[in-house]
């Protein structure tokens, strides 16, 4: 069984899907004169549908009109479809702005239809969309019970059995089945007012009078015949763009737009089966002759993500730093770093402390809100020589994701900033005592490509009282014993 979310959507350019950019959140969109759709604020105020501007006017002063705008609708829900991506790689798009979802497979991971449909809702809600929601075991179903008209009960419109499916529908008048639009006054005419009337008429005569087209829609929603949906096929490459509503002049005020390109790109990554490792968030401004180039904030991260949750918390804490010194005008997500999807496994035992994945969460955070240069760890170098072998490095660098060594060498836990000369007595290294050699040697010749070669046999030593050292015989000139390093 197909279990599938049909969201019956707004007609609204984009400009309209940024309410949380605007003060009053009061609009409507006019087409040929009259208004074609209303925000919750404006119709509140009193704004129907078919309204002239002059009606508009008087009944919400304070809210914007907009003219439509088809390929900016287009743009939305497209940038909706990759969003809804996160939840299922088919999603395909419907007449009259509607969009389905195939999340059958999905249901488990997301905790059952009903956490699916509350967390659809709530990413169909940051994009700015407004929705109307259906389930049901068919996309024709699920279409008809997203669009069902609210009367003074509110209809049921999701379901999971197909014996549900048919009672549910039943209820509906003959306008919810679009094919039935040209010939509803014969309908009404004869008594058929809603689905259960229209099938217990002869399928022969119906199909004479009508044609075969609304059997075949009615049969597809009922589950009696198969349906056969057009994908969404997703770009191999991301780059999320919105302009904003207005000029925006305060960063944090841009978190809105960021999080709908957030969405967008998590529902890229999650078809894609890919981790982001690095994006970058590109704020531009001013564009013609006082044109400015584009501020970038480039945000990396110590281990790749799908998830936005972590994603939008970095964003959050970076763009509070950020000063503006020019006023944004569109905004620009662009996935630099990307890695194959490895999801975590679960552990038998969790440490109590932590999983290693939430320190690293931790470092992401504490680099985004304080610098990625004042948060250093220790990686290693190309280098054998034990003084230029180690170094800091930012902890969300590539380098530090890399630093951890599979055979890590007998080294001591603290080094020397400079070599001390050995005296040598008996022919042996002596330090507070003769010191005997109970491991190496461990031979380093490096540094000839800048000049500073070394030539040296390290040893680890015990002294007299078993206190362990970490010295080396110079080679390159005369031999001598230095001290480099301390066991603790």
């Amino acid at each position: 069984m197909r279990f599938l979310l049909s969201l019956f959507l707004p007609l609204l350019p984009l400009e309209a899907l940024r309410p949380c950019w605007s003060e009053s959140g009061k609009f409507v969109v006019m087409d040929q004169g009259q208004v074609r759709a209303i925000s919750a604020p404006a119709q509140a105020d009193g704004v129907t549908l078919g309204m002239r501007q002059a009606g508009v006017a008087a009944m919400s002063p304070d809210a914007t009109a907009l003219d439509r705008d088809i390929t900016r609708e287009a743009d939305a829900l497209h940038a909706l479809a990759l969003a809804m991506m996160r939840f299922t790689p088919e999603v395909a798009l419907q007449p009259d702005f509607g969009m389905l979802l195939d999340v059958g497979a999905s249901l488990r991971l997301f905790g059952g239809h009903r956490a699916l449909c509350r967390l659809v809702r709530d990413s169909a809600n940051q994009l700015g969309f407004t929705v109307c929601l259906g389930a049901a075991p068919t996309a024709g179903g699920a279409w008809m019970l997203a669009r069902a008209p609210c009367g003074r009960r509110p209809p049921r419109r999701r379901c999971v059995r197909s014996d549900t499916l048919a009672r549910l529908l039943d209820r509906l008048g003959i306008r919810s089945l679009a094919a039935a639009w040209p010939h509803l006054d014969w309908l009404r005419g004869i008594g058929a007012t809603d689905l259960a009337a229209l099938r217990r008429l002869p399928r022969a005569g119906l199909l004479r009078r009508t044609g075969a087209q609304l059997l075949q829609e009615l049969d597809r929603a009922y589950g009696e015949l198969p349906e056969m949906q057009r994908w969404i096929a997703v770009a191999p490459q991301f780059s999320g763009y919105a302009e904003t509503f207005d000029r925006i002049e305060h960063a944090e005020a841009l978190m809105c737009g960021a999080t709908a390109l957030i969405l967008q790109m998590t529902g890229w990554l999650t078809v894609q089966q890919l981790a982001v490792a690095a994006f970058a968030l590109d704020l531009e401004h001013e564009r013609g002759r006082a044109a400015v180039v584009p501020t970038t904030l480039e945000i990396r991260l110590g281990e790749p993500t799908w998830k936005e949750p972590h994603l939008l918390r970095l964003l959050k804490e970076r763009l509070a730093k950020v000063e503006l010194t020019s006023p944004v005008i569109a905004l620009r997500l662009r996935a630099l770093d990307l890695q194959a999807m490895l999801p975590p496994t679960d552990q038998l035992f969790p440490e109590p402390g932590g999983s290693p994945e939430d320190f690293t969460r931790l470092l992401e955070v504490l680099s985004a809100r304080l610098g990625a240069e004042n948060v250093l760890m220790p990686a290693q170098a190309s280098d054998h020589r034990p003084e230029a072998c180690n170094s800091w490095v930012p902890a969300t660098s590539q380098a530090a994701r890399g630093a951890a060594d599979p055979e890590p060498l007998a080294r001591p836990s603290l080094l020397l900033p400079k070599p001390v000369r050995l005296l040598v007595r008996d022919n042996r290294p002596f330090y507070t005592s003769a010191l005997r050699l109970i491991k190496g040697p461990e031979r380093i010749e490096a540094g000839w490509w800048n000049d500073q070669t070394v030539a040296r046999d390290y040893y680890i030593a015990q002294g007299a009282d078993a206190t362990c050292y970490w010295i080396y015989l110079e080679r390159t000139h005369e031999a001598q014993w230095y001290l480099h390093g301390l066991y603790g």
